[in-house]
């Protein structure tokens, strides 16, 4: 799937470069307020896939001493990171152009460079969303979007898709306003375009923060996995009871996995030796995503105590 993120980000990154440029252009012939809050949108777009390529290259960086679990986690940082910026930039600064633009609005100008550039936009964005659904459907299987939003683990992905599914919004939000202001003689139209477009942002950076902070914080894997795994556990043999299963996404291509398990009594410390290396064998064979497994001998009555301190 990395190599999947890093596809889906360098075509965003090419297309929101091209995009910001034009758009830029545009704004500075028309003057359009909604021009500028998209120019701005995609130059925040672009800086966030940047960030995005970041993250990904210091999440493959291996074990050490100082962080024996690897660094798979700063993928979840970095992309926080770009809903702060998406809220903070894109978002801000797009509110606060609209508003100036109704102190003292001003008509378009040249507005077929508006519609052109837009027009461009469109296609250029819609073919980077393309790539990035095309990329993200391939683990979703039947589920719908914003389910497989919530329970996916690799943010860099579904951080595109969202991001360009805001740039489509914005772009066809700011074709209108300029269109409406042009047709109804009212300039203030493309500033109530920029503030709606800020909104736009805003609403999706609150979705990826959301999203980035609950697996930041330590998420499960996916309950379909944690079933799995169960029922392996379970099967084995020389096991009586399944004690606790606890599972947290390391990264998006990596779970650790602690479970504590009740062997039956009077096996051997081999037998119960060659049992867990078996065991461990098995959850591996089935959930490749399963990287480090710390399994715990605890009888039932004992595991108990320790929950409850008696």
């Amino acid at each position: 799937m990395a190599s999947g993120s890093k596809k889906v980000i360098y075509a965003a990154l090419a297309g929101n470069t091209l995009i910001a440029i034009s758009k830029f252009v545009g704004a500075t012939v028309t003057g359009s307020s909604a021009m500028l809050s998209e120019g701005v949108h995609s130059l925040v777009d672009t800086g966030n896939q940047g960030l995005m390529l970041l993250g990904l290259k210091r999440a493959s960086r291996a074990p050490d001493a100082k962080h024996p679990f690897g660094y798979g986690m700063e993928v979840y940082f970095w992309s926080f990171m770009v809903a702060v910026l998406i809220f903070a930039l894109g978002s801000g600064i797009s509110i606060y152009e609209g508003i100036h633009a109704l102190s003292a609005p001003e008509p378009v100008k040249d507005p077929i460079w508006s519609y052109s550039i837009l027009g461009l936009g469109i296609i250029f964005e819609g073919w980077a969303w393309s790539v990035a659904y095309k990329e993200f459907k391939k683990g979703i299987g039947q589920k719908s979007m914003w389910r497989a939003i919530r329970q996916s683990k690799d943010p860099t992905i579904f951080t595109v898709l969202l991001e360009d599914t805001a740039a489509m919004l914005g772009l066809v939000t700011a074709l209108v306003g300029i269109f409406l202001s042009q047709q109804l003689e009212m300039p203030m139209l493309d500033g109530v375009a920029s503030i709606l477009i800020g909104c736009i942002l805003a609403a999706v950076a609150i979705i990826l923060s959301i999203e980035c902070k609950a697996l930041l914080i330590g998420e499960t894997a996916s309950r379909d996995t944690v079933t799995s795994i169960e029922a392996i556990i379970q099967q084995h043999p020389g096991i009586l009871a399944l004690n606790e299963l606890l599972t947290m996404h390391l990264g998006p291509q990596e779970i650790l996995l602690n479970v504590s398990v009740d062997f039956v009594d009077g096996l051997t410390v081999e037998e119960v030796e060659k049992s867990i290396s078996d065991l461990e064998a098995e959850i591996k064979s089935h959930h490749p995503l399963v990287k480090r497994i710390f399994i715990e001998v605890q009888s039932v009555a004992g595991h108990l105590a320790s929950l409850t301190g008696k």
